[in-house]
């Protein structure tokens, strides 16, 4: 679904991404891991569309996206859950959540997006006319995952989505993506909860300084892993 070839990206001048290349199958749950400043953010970003590489190649359904603008991207069903959640907190629930289906393709699915939504996250519904910036943390991020499960995606992609939650909270957000996966949809997870994240990933791939060093199954297994970033 997802190829990545030998990419390169610079970030404020300096080069962030080098040669990086990964793959995601339909289907599939993949995780990225890596330490903070391995380069994991700025690739989701640039595989989105909001930074441009400056060489390599990302073809998503067998269509090169690098260059594309980031609506585009949207609309071809790559839909990316940024850190910090990025709700607009002034506004209501239902109405970030309506801002999901922004494009035509979800647009026109808007309805029934918004019941499959409230099936999911039942609280969604009974707080539709609150203020987004008045959730909690938890509530905040769900709200997030349900925008983005409003634009229709054919992928998704969240970037440290339980990052600031209690142990108990972080747990839902992984039992909601698994469920997410089984229902169908193809998941690129970057999370520093490497247990979490490797125990859910069919396969992984590991990112330091800006580089693939290592991919696979059950990395949980591998000790350069179990030393480096579980502490075993």
């Amino acid at each position: 679904m997802l190829k990545v070839s030998n990419l390169n990206v610079s970030y404020k001048g300096l080069q962030a991404l080098w040669d990086v290349s990964l793959e995601v199958k339909e289907g599939e749950f993949v995780a990225l891991i890596g330490s903070n400043g391995a380069g994991k953010t700025t690739l989701l970003k640039t595989i989105s569309g909001l930074l441009q590489p400056s060489s390599g190649s990302i073809e998503f359904l067998g269509e090169r996206i690098d260059g594309l603008p980031s609506h585009k991207i949207c609309e071809l069903g790559v839909i990316h859950i940024p850190e910090g959640r990025k709700l607009f907190p002034l506004m209501k629930v239902v109405e970030n959540l309506e801002m999901g289906a922004y494009l035509p393709r979800s647009r026109r699915e808007v309805h029934n997006s918004l019941r499959q939504v409230y099936q999911l996250f039942p609280f969604l519904k009974e707080r539709q006319n609150q203020d987004a910036g008045t959730l909690s943390g938890g509530e905040q991020q769900m709200l997030a995952i349900g925008r983005g499960l409003m634009a229709k995606p054919k992928l998704l992609m969240l970037d440290e989505p339980t990052l600031g939650l209690s142990p108990k909270l972080g747990a839902e957000i992984f039992k909601t993506l698994k469920l997410l996966n089984q229902q169908g949809i193809t998941i690129l997870l970057v999370s520093q909860e490497v247990y979490q994240a490797l125990t859910l990933a069919g396969r992984a791939y590991v990112l330091e300084n800006g580089r693939i060093v290592l991919e696979g199954e059950n990395l949980l297994e591998n000790e350069a892993v179990k030393e480096s970033y579980l502490g075993l």
